[in-house]
Order: structure tokens, then sequence, then C-alpha cells
């Protein structure tokens, strides 16, 4: 492979409370699951300055829990969710909620699909309630996509 990737392309439906994302990345689909599923979230999953993963543990299946926490404008936070599809390496789905909020929990849905230079990663992130969060996480998505790229590149 020529180590290119395509830029992440994402759009923010703020009505809909939906982030839809996608990109090429020039990795099988095999090594692009384990780096969505495993400790190595803590290297891509940040957007520099604004927050950064710092933890992530989980079981990979349906119903296995996952939980990672970092810093966010000098602030700690911490997420969880549960795994309600896994397709290894095609489909993981999963809920995604800020420990303490109120609400239901959003919804992650990776799908991913062999192409000729690697991998197409289409990032579905639903069950926004509020606009101002749905905007700020597509922001983030993005980025921590930009740099799931790099890690990607560095470490095929």
């Amino acid at each position: 492979m020529s180590c290119e990737s395509s830029t992440p392309r994402a759009a923010a439906d703020l009505a809909e409370g939906l982030i839809l994302a996608t990109v090429e990345v020039e990795a099988s689909p095999e090594r692009v699951f384990d780096a969505l599923a495993s400790q190595e979230i803590t290297t891509w999953w940040v957007r520099p300055g604004v927050f950064d993963t710092r933890s992530w543990s989980g079981e990979v299946r349906v119903g296995g829990a996952w939980r990672a926490s970092g810093m966010a404008r000098g602030q700690s936070y911490t997420l969880e969710g549960e795994f309600t599809e896994v397709d290894r390496p095609h489909v993981l789905v999963h809920t995604w909620r800020a420990v303490g909020a109120p609400g239901a929990p959003t919804v992650v849905r990776y799908r991913l699909e062999k192409v000729d230079r690697g991998t197409r990663i289409t990032l579905r992130h639903s069950g926004f309630s509020s606009r101002e969060t749905c905007l700020n996480t597509y922001i983030g998505w993005e980025t921590s996509l930009e740099q799931l790229i790099k890690v990607l590149m560095a470490r095929p």
C-alpha cells in the first residue's frame, strides 16, 4: 500500500441528532476493527488541546461493557456503554454515554468495508437530544478519525 488515506468527511444533522462520517484508510478491516475496540483507542480518540482519552477497557462481545476516561478542557470525564452488535471485522455497534449524564445513551455504529486501498470506515452516531452535544461530538469525531489514520499508518 502507498500509505495514502482519504480525509475524514463528517456531517451532523442537528435536528435529527445524528452524525455521519466516512474515511478510507490503508489498513485491513481486521486491523481497523482492532483499533476501534481495544486499549489502542487511547492513541486516537483525542482532539489535541481539547480532550484526550487516557484509559479504555472493554469486553468486545454482545452485551459486553466498555469504559473510557480522560481529560477535556481541564476536567476529567468518563464514558461508558455496551456492545450491541459485534461482527468482526465488518460491524461494531455500541451505546455511548457520559457517566452521570441524564437521558438515554447515544449509539455508535462502525461499518468496515474492504476496498482497493484498504478499508472504508462508515460511522453513524445517533440519538443526540442536544444540538450542542451533537455539534461538539461531530467535531470530535472528525479530529479523532484524523488521528486514527495517523495511528494506522504508523502501526500497520
